[in-house]
């Protein structure tokens, strides 16, 4: 078994010397220390020693907090999926889908409200910045008083008119893909 770590910690040298020149001397060094800490993680592997934690994996441990929660996991800057951590801007169905599940699934199984953006705040914000820069409540509240007019007119017309008429398509919105 000795063979073989020599022969991986050689490998793994052989990398550092080809990604920067290395002297002798920093060759056999690094050579020593690789085959150092292999030998004590095939040890420790094996059960015979027990690592202690380094400076870095410590200093990690301290900073890891609990679970993240869904009140948590929308902030300001980002949003952290709650089924596999990642942090990004927006959750997006090709990620909810590379966990096989929708966002209103998402939304249902952490208990987010069907309103609540899969986005960062920010995001949020300035998407709404832009919307109301362009006169969208505005030309929102003009479209929602002509559809109440039309819906208003088209419930009482005239008794004749109504025999001719059909009933209305209902047509679904197609969603877009990404």
């Amino acid at each position: 078994m000795a063979r073989k770590i020599i022969e991986i910690a050689s490998e793994i040298v052989q990398t550092q010397v080809s990604l920067a020149p290395m002297s002798a001397a920093e060759i056999t060094t690094s050579l020593r220390q690789v085959f150092g800490t292999l030998l004590e993680l095939q040890k420790a592997e094996s059960g015979e020693i027990e690592l202690p934690l380094t400076q870095e994996q410590g200093a990690a441990q301290e900073k890891v907090p609990g679970p993240i929660t869904p009140e948590n996991s929308i902030q300001n800057d980002k949003v952290i999926c709650l089924e596999c951590g990642a942090e990004m801007k927006q959750l997006t169905q090709k990620h909810l889908t590379s966990h096989g599940m929708g966002s209103k699934e998402y939304k249902k199984k952490y208990g987010f409200s069907m309103r609540t953006p899969l986005a960062a705040k920010s995001l949020t914000k300035a998407r709404s910045k832009a919307a109301k820069k362009r006169g969208l409540p505005a030309n929102l509240v003009k479209a929602i008083e002509a559809r109440r007019q039309s819906k208003a007119q088209a419930a009482t017309p005239a008794p004749a008119l109504k025999e001719k008429q059909q009933p209305a398509v209902k047509r679904r919105r197609r969603k877009q893909s990404e």
